[in-house]
């Protein structure tokens, strides 16, 4: 795992010593994505230059550094990530008769893109990446990212520098421009508690979209295609398989993605959280291992949102080797002021505290860990797909007043007094407040798309609160109409949106602020596509989620350990907010503060806040984002 970065220099006139230093100082912005080593390469006649800093994973020695330059030197490569089928391609070239230098999946990347092209090379890789790759012949430089989005790369013109970079940090290193706050990306993290794709928090820098090649020509613009495509995997034809015959094909499919991500040269362990997820990953490492496998849990002290004892049973039963460390409330809150230091643009997931925690652990240990990630998304996990779709199917003949005056009775106690009230009942769910009123937030929607939209909405009108800025949909969401039933159209809208801006971005930034790589086998493209092609009943059954996964799972692990309800990785913000965080949140929602730097509505942000803080609502998510952008715009902008 590294961090890339380079820049062209469009205007001209910067020698390659000038070009060096500036990639350099853009790379080391990078420090904690690469500590081992670091590169630039230069182009001086064509203004270009490529930064690098390296996580040696495989093939630690001189011939893996990078940038690496082709045995031809038609080709120069930064690439971020790891390619599973590398030997497979390694082999194909050498029965061509090509000869490696060392035993890097970058060699192999970069010499299939000077024998097949780029745009026939990548669509062969089965892995995570971001990689430039430049075309010293026809000048012309390549971008891309795998098919999931797990690997990020940023991108754009800034003055007179067309720049890339894994992290919004290394393009604001480069000198030659100022960043400038773009409003409409701003509104759409307020509704979403992340900035959609492409946009970025910056005007003129976007992300490269999941599954897309860039192809940049000196003076031209950007060319964008799709070599995969999410819209056509979801559209193909269902395939009726007996449930013997698709729980077999999973299990196949599953164990050879898990094997290939236990190929490193460095220490490999797993995240475990308990779940359905993280259980299976682990029982299949641990199924490919002749040796426990490092497992390793964060646990807290309030029981509510811990998960370590279902963690430990497991680890337990696999006969793992587990570590696992308890948190103090004080340690998760001392982080908070690092998190826009971790995302660059303002990001509000507050599980990002508990997933730095828990890769902090690991790298104690570790360089590399497996974690169950994108488990909800490919098999239909959350709870909102059987949710969701019950309430409207329930409700939806009944007039709209009333199931407004559902709605109102159901907000008549705020979430800590139904969770008050819950104690008292026995097997109670975790966090009926919460649940309750997300349940109030739909009955009054107007269709199915409504509720989907207001389910993954942390302010249902942001315009409300910023003093400027227009939302946009993108190209996901009008895809999203293809698809007739309901779970499915939410699972397709998540796979597109929320995993890869939200999920995996956390989890990059988080691993990654610790120089710790994750793999995620669940997200193998392959695994991804196999699971497209069953019926919805494959994935939801009787009220069941990820059905299919379960039983993969259950072959390894008894039901009784992974059939738990759902906790997720959350943190207490509620507590949080209303205790030990209140100083720190009034400062940075002080009237005048907001009044100057003008990006909210000051009096609406303050009446939300006093809402807020007499329980009137379940705002605390809200109150979050706008907390996160206030604190990102106190460090950058």
């Amino acid at each position: 795992m590294c961090g890339i970065a380079g820049f062209i220099d469009l205007k001209g006139g910067m020698d390659g010593n000038a070009l060096a230093a500036e990639a350099k100082r853009m790379a080391d912005a990078l420090r904690h994505r690469g500590p081992d080593t670091g590169g630039q390469w230069t182009d001086g006649p064509a203004g270009l230059a490529f930064g690098f800093r390296r996580l040696s994973i495989i093939d630690l020695s001189r011939a893996g550094h990078q940038p690496m330059v082709s045995a031809d030197e038609r080709y120069v490569i930064v690439y971020n990530g790891e390619v599973y089928n590398f030997q497979e391609l390694r082999a194909e070239l050498e029965a061509a008769g090509h000869a490696f230098r060392g035993h890097s999946d970058t060699e192999v990347i970069l010499e299939a893109c000077a024998r097949w092209g780029v745009m026939e090379t990548v669509p062969r890789l089965v892995g995570m990446f971001a990689m430039a790759v430049w075309n010293r012949e026809e000048r012309r430089l390549w971008l891309a990212r795998d098919r999931l989005g797990i690997k990020p790369l940023f991108y754009g013109r800034a003055g007179d520098r067309f720049l890339f970079g894994s992290e919004l940090k290394a393009l604001r290193a480069s000198g030659g421009w100022t960043p400038e706050v773009d409003r409409d990306a701003l509104a759409g993290y307020m509704r979403f508690a992340y900035v959609p794709a492409p946009r970025t928090i910056y005007k003129g820098l976007a992300k490269l979209e999941p599954g897309c090649l860039l192809s940049y020509g000196l003076g031209g613009e950007p060319e964008i295609r799709r070599y995969w495509h999410m819209a056509e995997v979801a559209g193909q034809a269902r395939e009726e398989l007996s449930d013997a015959d698709a729980v077999e094909r999973l299990d196949t499919l599953l164990r050879d993605a898990v094997s290939r991500r236990m190929v490193a040269d460095v220490p490999l362990g797993a995240l475990l959280s308990g779940g359905v997820d993280s259980t299976t990953v682990l029982a299949l490492m641990q199924a490919e291992s002749d040796r426990p496998v490092r497992s390793f849990t964060i646990g807290f002290e309030d029981a509510t949102y811990d998960e370590a004892r279902d963690a430990r049973q497991v680890a337990e039963l696999l006969g793992t080797d587990h570590t696992e460390l308890y948190l103090s409330a004080d340690r998760a809150r001392d982080l908070i002021p690092e998190l826009p230091d971790w995302y660059d643009e303002p990001f509000a997931d507050s599980s990002a505290l508990p997933t730095r925690l828990v890769s902090e652990l690991a790298r104690r240990h570790v360089t590399v860990a497996l974690s169950g990630d994108g488990g909800d998304e490919v098999f239909f996990g959350y709870n909102r797909y059987v949710a969701a779709d019950a309430t409207w199917r329930r409700t939806c003949g009944l007039p709209r007043w009333l199931r407004g005056l559902g709605a109102a009775g159901l907000t008549a106690l705020s979430p800590g007094a139904w969770d008050l009230l819950a104690k008292a009942v026995p097997n109670s769910p975790r966090m009926l407040g919460d649940k309750l009123h997300k349940l109030a937030a739909i009955l009054p929607a107007d269709g199915p798309d409504a509720i989907y939209r207001r389910l993954v909405s942390q302010w249902d009108d942001p315009a409300a609160l910023l003093a400027g800025g227009n939302e946009s949909e993108t190209a996901v969401w009008q895809e999203a109409q293809a698809i007739e039933d309901f779970a499915e159209r939410m699972a397709f809208l998540d796979t597109g949106t929320y995993l890869p801006d939200d999920i995996l971005a956390k989890v990059d930034r988080a691993s990654m602020s610790v120089s710790l790589e994750v793999r995620v086998p669940l997200l193998d493209h392959r695994v991804v596509e196999f699971a497209w092609t069953l019926p919805k009943h494959m994935r939801i059954r009787e009220g069941t989620t990820k059905w299919l996964l379960r039983q993969v799972c259950h072959r390894y692990v008894p039901t009784e350990i992974v059939e738990r309800p759902k906790m997720g990785f959350a943190i207490p913000l509620d507590g949080w907010l209303r205790g030990p965080l209140r100083d720190w949140a009034e400062a940075l929602l002080a009237e005048n503060r907001l009044e100057q730097e003008g990006m909210f509505r000051p009096k609406a942000v303050r009446r939300a806040w006093g809402d807020f803080l007499r329980g009137r609502g379940n705002l605390q998510h809200g109150i979050w984002g706008v907390l996160q952008a206030q604190a990102w715009m106190e460090r950058w902008a």
